[in-house]
This record gives C-alpha cells, sequence and structure tokens, in this order.
C-alpha cells in the first residue's frame, strides 16, 4: 500500500514540479542570486537582472526536454554569474552587424567558462543549441553565406576553441560556410580568446580586434584611449571585492560558487527520468535581453564627428520593387476575417488589460474637455449656474458659455509598427492588439489616428538582390532588399472600417526584414502632409534596423547610420513629436524621447502612458524649420 504525505484534500502535484523546483533551485545557485525570481511559461524564454522565465516542460517530461530546458536554465545563470552588463554596454562598438557578433560572442564566453568546468552543464547547453538550430529549421539546407548569419556562425566557432565542442549538427552548415572565410582573416584572433576567458575586459577587447581583422569595424572607431581607461579600470576593480570576473581571486571564487550546484543537479536528475515525448521551450531571447533593464538608463550616443558629413552616403541599388499597400490588398477578405478573428482569440485575456488602460486614457483626455470652458460671454450656451441671478433680478441679462477647443482636438497620432520576423509571436500580438484599442480610444476623443507597418518584401533581398547580381555585383550597391511599407489604417479612415486589417500581421510569412530609417521618414512625409495642428509619431519596435542581403555588401553600419540621421532630422527640424517604444531592445541609444520595456505584456501600459502624458503636455516647442533636401533615400510608390 502506498503512503502518501497529502494533506487531506490538497491537490496531487504536477509529475513536471519537482523537475521546476530543482531547475529553478540550480539556476539560483549557479546565478550566485537567491532571491531570483524564476517562472515558467509557454512564451520564449526570457532574462532580466531579477527575473528568470523559462519554458514550460512538459506535464510529463522526456529525458531530452529536461536537458534542453537545464541548458536554458544554465545559460541564464552563467550570464548572471560571469556577465558585466555595464562593462559590455561601454566596450559594444557601433553598428547593428558588429553589435550582433559582440554580443553573440560574449554569450559564447560566459557559457563556455561553465561547459569547461562541469561536464553536466556543458552537455545541457549542447542540447538547448541543438533544440534552438532544429527547431528554426532554416539552416540545414542553407547553401549561400548571405543566408548564414554570421553571428551565430562567429559565435559556434568562438565556443569550439574555448570548449572543444563541436557546432551542433542543426547548425553545421553555418560554420561550414563561413569558416574558410573567417579562419583566413582571423584565425589568430580566435586563437588569442582562450587565454582571456575569465576575464570579459580583455576578451571584450580580443573580439573588437577580431571585428576589425573581417572588416566589420574600422580601427579608427574604437577609442584610441580605451587600453589606457581599461588598465585604470581594471586596478580599481581588484581593489573592490563585488566584482565579478576580474582577478584570479574572483574567477576561483566563481569555480567554487557553481561547483556548490552540483548537488543541486544531482537532486534534479531524480526527478527527471520519465519518459514521454513533447515540446520544449521556444528560441531563447538574444543575448541583450539580459541588459534590457539597464539599458534603458540615459545613455545618450556620442556626437557626430566634426569632419563626418551631414548627409550619410545612403541609397538604393533600386526602387523598383518597393512597394506602399493597403492591408486589404494583400490579402482576400475572407483570410482577413480568419486572422482577425484568430487575433481576437488569441488576446480574448488581455484585451480586458488593455481595454482598461485605454478607458483611463479616454477619462483623462475627456477631463480636460471638461474643463475648458468659457463663461459669463454673451453668446454660446445658456449657463444653468446663473440662472438664479435671473430669477432674483429679472433685469439681469441671461449668461452664456462656450467650450475651448482643446490641443487635443487637432491632432493625429501615427502608429508604426516594426513587422520584422523578430516580432514573430507574442510581441506582433500585443502590438496589434494595442494599436487596435488605442486607435478606437483616440477615436472616441476626437483624436484621428493612423496604423502603419514596415518589413521586407523578401527574405535576403529578393528581386532587388538579383538584379544586383544579374549587373555583375557592383561594390558598395546601398540598400539591397525591397520594402514593403504597409497600411493598416489612414488617419481619415473610421476605425470600424479599417478594424480587421490588423489580423494581417498574424499571416505567416509577412513579418520579414527592417529597415527602420526609409520606413521611419515614409511615415514621417506622410504626417507632414497631414492638417493637423499636432502631429505625434509613435515607433514600436524591437530590435536595430537589420537586412542581411544589405548589410553583407554595405558597411556594418550602414542602416543604422540612416537610421541616426532621418531621426535627428525629424527631432530637430520638424514639428513632428517623435517618441519610441522598444521592446527588449534599447531604443534610447537612438530616440531622445523613449522607453524600453523587457516583456511584451507591458506595451499597452506604456503606450497610454506615453500619449496621456504628450495630451497632458502644453504642446509641442516651436520647431525649428524643415529642411530643403529630404531626410531619406528614394522611395518606392505603390
Amino acid at each position: 500500500m502506498a503512503i502518501s504525505n497529502r494533506k487531506p484534500g490538497e491537490k496531487k502535484e504536477a509529475p513536471n514540479e519537482g523537475i521546476k523546483r530543482s531547475v529553478a533551485a540550480c539556476l539560483r545557485a549557479i546565478a550566485r542570486k537567491p532571491e531570483l525570481e524564476v517562472t515558467y511559461a509557454s512564451d520564449r524564454p526570457l532574462l532580466t537582472s531579477d527575473r528568470a522565465r523559462l519554458p514550460e516542460p512538459p506535464r510529463k517530461a522526456s529525458s531530452h526536454d529536461v536537458a534542453v530546458m537545464r541548458g536554458h536554465a544554465d545559460a541564464m545563470a552563467l550570464r548572471l554569474a560571469c556577465h558585466d552588463s555595464a562593462m559590455h554596454r561601454r566596450l559594444t562598438p557601433d553598428g547593428a552587424a558588429a553589435r550582433a557578433v559582440f554580443d553573440a560572442v560574449e554569450q559564447a564566453r560566459v557559457e563556455s567558462i561553465g561547459s569547461r568546468r562541469m561536464e553536466g552543464v556543458a552537455d545541457n547547453l549542447d542540447a538547448m543549441l541543438e533544440d534552438r538550430y532544429h527547431r528554426g529549421g532554416k539552416y540545414e539546407d542553407i547553401t549561400d553565406r548571405a543566408d548564414a548569419p554570421i553571428e551565430d556562425a562567429l559565435a559556434l566557432m568562438v565556443r569550439e576553441r574555448l570548449t572543444g565542442r563541436r557546432p551542433p549538427k542543426a547548425a553545421a552548415k553555418i560554420v561550414d560556410l563561413w569558416r574558410e572565410h573567417i579562419e583566413a582573416k582571423a584565425g589568430g584572433d580566435l586563437d588569442g580568446l582562450l587565454s582571456t576567458i575569465e576575464n570579459q575586459r580583455g576578451f571584450a577587447r580580443g573580439v573588437r580586434d577580431l571585428l576589425v581583422s573581417l572588416d566589420m569595424v574600422e580601427q579608427s572607431e574604437l577609442d584610441p584611449e580605451d587600453s589606457e581607461d581599461d588598465e585604470e579600470q581594471e586596478g580599481e576593480d581588484q581593489s573592490d571585492d563585488s566584482q565579478e570576473g576580474e582577478t584570479e581571486e574572483d574567477a576561483q571564487g566563481q569555480q567554487a560558487e557553481i561547483e556548490i550546484s552540483d548537488d543541486a543537479t544531482d537532486d534534479m536528475e531524480e526527478g527527471s527520468q520519465e519518459a514521454s515525448d513533447g515540446p520544449s521551450g521556444e528560441m531563447p531571447e538574444e543575448a541583450d535581453e539580459a541588459d534590457s533593464e539597464e539599458a534603458n538608463e540615459s545613455w545618450r550616443p556620442p556626437p557626430p564627428r566634426a569632419n563626418e558629413p551631414r548627409m550619410p552616403d545612403y541609397k538604393a541599388f533600386t526602387s523598383a520593387f518597393d512597394e506602399i499597400i493597403h492591408a486589404e490588398d494583400l490579402c482576400e477578405a475572407e483570410e482577413l476575417n480568419r486572422l482577425r478573428a484568430y487575433l481576437d482569440k488569441q488576446l480574448s485575456n488581455m484585451q480586458g488589460v488593455v481595454g482598461r488602460l485605454a478607458n483611463r486614457l479616454q477619462r483623462r483626455l475627456l477631463a480636460q474637455q471638461n474643463r475648458s470652458w468659457l463663461f459669463d460671454i454673451e453668446e454660446g450656451i445658456l449657463d444653468p449656474a446663473r440662472l438664479p441671478r435671473v430669477i432674483m433680478d429679472p433685469m439681469t441679462p441671461l449668461s452664456f458659455k462656450q467650450e475651448k477647443d482643446t490641443d487635443f482636438r487637432d491632432t493625429v497620432v501615427t502608429l508604426l509598427l516594426d513587422n520584422s520576423g523578430s516580432m514573430r509571436g507574442r510581441p506582433i500580438t500585443v502590438a496589434a492588439t494595442c494599436a487596435d484599442i488605442l486607435a478606437r480610444t483616440l477615436e472616441r476623443c476626437g483624436v484621428k489616428v493612423e496604423i502603419l507597418g514596415f518589413t521586407t518584401r523578401a527574405w535576403k533581398g529578393g528581386q532587388s538582390r538579383e538584379q544586383w547580381l544579374g549587373a555583375g555585383k557592383p561594390p558598395n550597391p546601398g540598400r539591397l532588399n525591397d520594402l514593403r511599407h504597409i497600411i493598416y489604417k489612414s488617419a481619415d479612415e473610421p476605425w470600424r472600417r479599417a478594424r480587421r486589417n490588423l489580423g494581417l500581421m498574424m499571416r505567416e510569412g509577412l513579418l520579414k526584414e527592417n529597415i527602420d530609417g526609409e520606413a521611419l521618414d515614409w511615415a514621417h512625409k506622410r504626417l507632414l502632409g497631414r492638417p493637423e495642428q499636432r502631429r505625434i509619431l509613435m515607433v514600436i519596435s524591437d530590435g536595430a534596423p537589420v537586412d542581411d542581403s544589405t548589410l553583407s555588401v554595405n558597411p556594418g553600419n550602414y542602416l543604422e547610420k540612416h537610421l541616426r540621421f532621418v531621426i535627428e532630422e525629424i527631432e530637430t527640424r520638424s514639428p513632428v513629436e517623435l517618441i519610441a517604444i522598444g521592446i527588449g531592445h534599447d531604443v534610447t541609444r537612438y530616440y531622445r524621447r523613449a522607453v524600453t520595456i523587457v516583456d511584451a505584456e507591458e506595451l499597452g501600459g506604456v503606450m497610454t502612458e506615453k500619449l496621456a502624458e504628450l495630451f497632458e503636455d502644453d504642446g509641442p516647442a516651436q520647431a525649428a524649420p524643415m529642411p530643403r533636401r529630404a531626410a531619406g533615400g528614394r522611395r518606392g510608390s505603390r
């Protein structure tokens, strides 16, 4: 007869609860953060400075499922234990491509530290990486280097150098396509990284040298005084016992702390033997997710150099294949209805939360309306509050009142949504719902709203790239992909007519790459053509501009440099008020008025709060006159 310790009426514990507790305990032990909050959800894994979200394991998890989950937990724990986010931001190079490599290689470093010390951690990380690339599915049959992300290839090659472990089979082709090129140009730099694996600053300097060897950054872009500053900072770090991974004593301390977790991993093994097939969590967040809270500080990009030309050398190889298209023209009406129904079903729970926030915004706006009245005037609406005076003295003239025009009555708001592939899943679903509900709310208050989206027509260049290849691959071709700018709702279109269009964002295959600079310029020009006195542009994005086809044949900061230029033109020379919200991505590096959120679930609250703040302001400051030249590259037409 089986004996149970459960109390009468207590529910039976789910089979995977013991595994989840063990994994959480192991994560806290390795990270040396006993108060770290560890949760489980079907969303993709997420890490902040005080919270970790792991993939929910199947009810009866197989050993493979547990290994993948433990791999995610170990990667997060090592990031917290062996990584200094402030130092990482300070040493990160400019340029989206270079920064992507720098972030990926740093994550490979912290994971390699754990792999070298504990065989079990190494096996877990192997399982997690194999699952990540296998689930992506798009790398196993590639044959062109342009389709293989160089940051993934470099991270896997660095991991191979540091641990001796081969790349996962699902990612083998990524590495094979890049290996000869990287070894020829930067093989020596790769070999030198092993000696600095325990020193983040020294390792970062080695990675920056590697980027120079690969022509991804110019030597002049790196701070020539960096070495002196690093040496001075290193001396300060050695006198501070709380710094991690900078001195020999700290490295030994990390070794001791991580080895403490062996008992926790042994306990977890006992709970992970039930066999059953089931899906593991989704692909992990990018490495800078871990820094997203810290990255929301008031860091600003350095001012442009005095000898730098004002207008960036930006162009499109061809704009013949670009399109500006209404959402209803991208698919049939029946499919739009189905996608909208799917969106409503997915967000039935969240609509209540966002709806309450929107109602709060509406009350704040209407309160402004109700307070704006002129009294004791000779015409207008009869003021009933003054009628007692007429009764007391019939000779007293009647008193009238009139409502004043409020600032936000003559206002238009444009919501520009990033429709790139990295927004797939929960972020794009939340963004679509928030845009939908806020558009309806502002419309009730007499504020016109336009909803726009931006992406590309194809992965890896499309017809623009084909034309470039046919022309013999001329150097420095400029933007090399076909733009797709989508109008989900125009400012003059009632919400009820455009409602179903937002379901298009749920369409499989719509979300591709993002060229933010030209999209921002497009949305800005549309606003300039509006008759409203006040114009507000809100950008929602989850990453820097990325287009592999363009960046593979142009400088690594080509798209980012153009984005910075367009932002500066709008912020300093335009009457349009610009605000940005970054989802897990530090947009404060680009925009003066910006906020970064860690989780897409926060989007509704931030959007309503920021709009409320704008409407409660006295209004936009007097803008400088617009420049004569346009702020962007060539544009396509519908």
